[in-house]
Parts: C-alpha cells; sequence; structure tokens
C-alpha cells in the first residue's frame, strides 16, 4: 500500500496507521502524540495531539475526509494523501488540544522531576503555547501515594489512560484506573490500594508528564545535570538492559532504555530499577546516546562536538601583540630552573 505523507510517498503494509507511517517519513511529519504508546495494545486516540489532514482518502475514492483525523488509530488506504506539519489546519487544531490539556496542568516545572524529558512540555513548546486564556480555577489534588515506590500527582495528569493500558496488559491485576466523569475524571487506585506488583515502576516510565513519579529520585537532581550509561546485570525477571543516571559515582536512578520516540524499548521489573543503586551491582556498557532532541543532550560526550569559530577580526580575538607579551611574561623567569634556561638562549 502507498500513502503520501507531505510530499513523501512510501510502501507501508496493510493495517499500518498513519502515525506509524509519518515516524517511517521521519522529520516534521512525524506528528506529536501523548496517549500513543506503541508497546501497547488498544492505545491511542484519546489526546487527539496527533491530528492530521487527509486530503485524499485512497485510490477507489479520492475524496478528501471533512475533519482531521487522529493519525493514531486511523489506517492507511492505498493511495491516501495525508497533509502533517504543511496543513494549517492540523497545525492549528493541534495548537488547540495542547492549549486544553494545559487549562489544569500547573506550572510548576521548576520543581517537577519530569522537567526536561517531559512530554507535555515538548509539545507545548512546539505549538508555541507560552500564554494561557485560561481565567478559572484550576483543579487541584493532594500527592497520593499509590505504592511504596510511587507518588501521584493528579494535578499534572492529562488523562491519557498509558498507566491503565499497562496495567492490564503487563500486571495479573490492576488496582488502579479512571474514576469520575468529564472535568471530575482523575486517575486513582481501588479504596487506597497499593500499586505493588514487579512491573509496577513501568507506569513511571509511560507516564508522558509529571503524574507517575519516582519516589527514590525525587528533587535529588535535574537529569541534565546527571550522565547517563547503558547497563545491564543478570535478572530472572526482566532483560536487565537499562540506562543508569548517575551524578559522579552515585547511581541516581534506573530507568528503561528508551527510543527516539520516547517510548521504552523493553519493560523492567522493580528489582533492577529500585532496588540496584551500586554501580557495582551493573555492567557498564558506555554512555547513553538520546537520538532524541532534548535538555538531556546538554554536554552530551557521545556526540562530536565542533569548535565555535567567531566571524571576528584577529585584532579582537588576540588583542595587542605588546599586551599579550606583557600579560604571558616571556621574561620573567618561574623559578631557578626557568631562569639558567633563559640565561642559556641569551648566550646562544
Amino acid at each position: 500500500m502507498k500513502i503520501t505523507i507531505d510530499g513523501h510517498t512510501i510502501e507501508v503494509e496493510q493495517g499500518t496507521t498513519i502515525l506509524q507511517a509519518a515516524r517511517i517519513v521521519g522529520g516534521d511529519s512525524v506528528p506529536p502524540t501523548m496517549c500513543y504508546y506503541s508497546k501497547l495494545e488498544d492505545c491511542g486516540g484519546k489526546c487527539r495531539c496527533c491530528l492530521v489532514e487527509v486530503t485524499k482518502g485512497s485510490e477507489k475514492d479520492p475524496r478528501p475526509m471533512p475533519k482531521l483525523q487522529p493519525s493514531c488509530v486511523t489506517a492507511v488506504q492505498d493511495g491516501m494523501e495525508v497533509k502533517s506539519a504543511t496543513s494549517d489546519r492540523a497545525k492549528i487544531s493541534r495548537r488547540a488540544v495542547s492549549e486544553f490539556l494545559l487549562i489544569n496542568h500547573p506550572l510548576d516545572c521548576p520543581v517537577c522531576d519530569q522537567a526536561g524529558e517531559c512530554d507535555l512540555q515538548d509539545l507545548a513548546y512546539g505549538n508555541e503555547n507560552f500564554r494561557s486564556r485560561f481565567t478559572e480555577k484550576k483543579r487541584t489534588f493532594e500527592p497520593e501515594d499509590i505504592g511504596p515506590y510511587i507518588q501521584l500527582h493528579m494535578n499534572r495528569c492529562v488523562l491519557c489512560y498509558r498507566c491503565v493500558k499497562l496495567a492490564d496488559q503487563l500486571t495479573p491485576e490492576r488496582v488502579h484506573g479512571v474514576i469520575g466523569r468529564g472535568d471530575h475524571a482523575q486517575i486513582s487506585t481501588y479504596i487506597k490500594n497499593a500499586i505493588d506488583n514487579d512491573f509496577s515502576g513501568n507506569v513511571i516510565d509511560v507516564c508522558p508528564v509529571g503524574a507517575l513519579t519516582d519516589k527514590t529520585f525525587r528533587f535529588k537532581s535535574r537529569v541534565w545535570f546527571t550522565k547517563k550509561f547503558n547497563a545491564h546485570r543478570q535478572c530472572s525477571k526482566c532483560s536487565g538492559d537499562v540506562v543508569l543516571w548517575m551524578f559522579g559515582d552515585d547511581v541516581l536512578r534506573v530507568t528503561a532504555r528508551k527510543d527516539q520516540w520516547n517510548e521504552a524499548e523493553e519493560f523492567i521489573c522493580n528489582e533492577c530499577r529500585f532496588e540496584h543503586k551500586n554501580v557495582e551491582d551493573w555492567v557498564i556498557e558506555g554512555p547513553r546516546k538520546f537520538e532524541r532532541h532534548s535538555v538531556k543532550n546538554v554536554n552530551n560526550y557521545t556526540r562530536d562536538l565542533k569548535n565555535v569559530k567567531i566571524n571576528a577580526d584577529d585584532l579582537i580575538l588576540e588583542g595587542r601583540e605588546e599586551d599579550r607579551q606583557k600579560i604571558s611574561m616571556p621574561n620573567t623567569p618561574f623559578d631557578e630552573k626557568e631562569k639558567e634556561a633563559i640565561k642559556k638562549a641569551k648566550e646562544q
């Protein structure tokens, strides 16, 4: 099946969604996502961040679709033509959706542990949502401990359902979900039950905002101050392939390895995530390379850094020759050995 996205034509298999095809194309054509997660089944279609304009339905029915379509749940048809980054309608709608998500979301990025790796931050900056028109009072909740390692900040939740889908598919018994309807809907546990199973920590990795945070890492460091290393260990519950977030020789946190779409490559167990915070517990493979542009890449030593070239004349860069000689003091010996060396140089 052929599909054209922003002028790029590719062939995909039947059953591929527009979002999956756009990820093959890459670049600006990839719509943003908040609820879709490729590793989870029946996930997507809730946040409406990935809306695209279908200008041609298929070869059999070339009529354009009158409404914007969520690319994560819309299947590709043979001959379909789609506008993503080149559609003004899609851009305006995505901006409106991100503004809607920010209605109740607090502006607490300076104290949020998700800052620097938050999908909602990327979405807001990408859509240039720098101001809010919402004047009503935001809904607020008290932080809630929903397990020995996890804290829920419902104020930041955008109801993406990722954590609910993960608990349904990865754990034997789900004890949390969405309660209430409309603007009263919220994520919570069943009568204060604790989320406590071998893979419960993965809800932290799939959360696109700072609603579910790691209690063992909270307020310890900013992610851009840490060094990231790929590491592994022998584990009977999971693959043991992780990323260590280190400050000096201290392991501040352990997470699953994520791809360029910020999705976990493999889910890891709680033993690897929470109970092994010593460097001696791991075999370090080397520095972690993040393909996705993020503040996590600040001073990333896995990339080649080019020297900065300043377009200015030599006089500004080097100063006067007499000033440089005066500052460097070439005729002023540092010690007795240097004094003898200067004396021999003059004699010769």
